[in-house]
C-alpha cells in the first residue's frame, strides 16, 4: 500500500514498542549482555522505517532514559530524518506492553496494531485510511518465527541469498549507535 502509492507519498512514520521487565536476572537488564530497550526492541522501528523509505536516514537524534539500578536504557525515543520524510519512535522495557506503527502519506495512512511480533493465536489487524474512508484489514493467523526460519532454511538449502542480508543488520546497527551517541551528546548525529 505504501509502495504502490495507495496512501500517496510516504512522509512520516510513527512507531511504538514496549513491554515491562524490571527483573534483575533478565538479559534485558544487563548492560554487558546487550540489555536495554534500544538494542532489544528499538531496532525494529528503525529497521521498519529504513525498509519503508527504501533509504538510510541522513541524521538522527535520540533521548535515552537510563534505569539507575541496571544502567540500561529503559525508555528511548528517536527521530530519523530521511531525504523524503521523517520517522519517530519510542521503545521501552519498563512501560505497559504495546505495539503500533502508523505510516502517513499525502493521501492517507496505514496503521498496524501489532507490527513486530504478531500473536500466533489470533489474527492481526490494520487500518487503511484514504480520503477520509477507513478500511479495516485482517491478516490471517500465522507463525512469523516459523516463516522466518523456513525462509532462512530455504536460502541455505537452495544456496540463495537470505531474505535480509547481513549488510542490512550492519546498516541498522549504524543507526542504533548514532541514536546512542546523540543521547549522550544531546545533538543531532549525521549519518553519511
Amino acid at each position: 500500500m505504501i509502495d504502490d502509492g495507495t496512501i500517496g507519498k510516504l512522509r512520516t512514520i510513527q512507531s511504538f514498542f514496549s513491554y515491562f521487565d524490571d527483573n534483575p536476572k533478565s538479559i534485558h537488564n544487563h548492560l554487558a549482555w546487550g540489555g536495554g530497550g534500544l538494542m532489544d526492541i528499538g531496532c525494529y522501528p528503525i529497521s521498519l522505517s529504513r525498509f519503508l523509505f527504501h533509504d538510510e536516514p541522513t541524521r538522527v537524534v535520540g533521548i535515552l532514559e537510563e534505569d539507575p539500578r541496571f544502567h540500561v536504557d529503559r525508555l528511548t525515543s528517536g527521530i530519523l530524518e530521511f531525504a523524503t520524510g521523517t520517522a519517530t519512535f519510542t521503545c521501552s522495557i519498563q512501560l505497559t506492553e504495546y505495539q503500533r506503527i502508523i505510516a502517513f502519506g499525502t493521501k492517507g495512512r496505514v496503521e498496524i496494531e501489532i507490527p513486530f511480533n504478531a500473536p500466533s493465536e489470533k489474527p492481526c489487524r490494520a487500518w487503511l485510511e484514504v480520503d477520509g474512508e477507513m478500511e479495516p484489514i485482517e491478516f490471517a493467523i500465522c507463525d512469523q518465527y516459523g516463516i522466518q526460519a523456513d525462509l532462512f532454511s530455504e536460502a541455505i538449502l537452495n544456496d540463495t541469498p537470505v531474505p535480509t542480508p547481513i549488510e542490512d543488520a550492519v546498516s541498522n546497527m549504524r543507526v542504533l549507535e548514532a541514536i546512542v551517541r546523540s543521547g549522550k551528546s544531546q545533538r543531532w548525529e549525521e549519518l553519511s
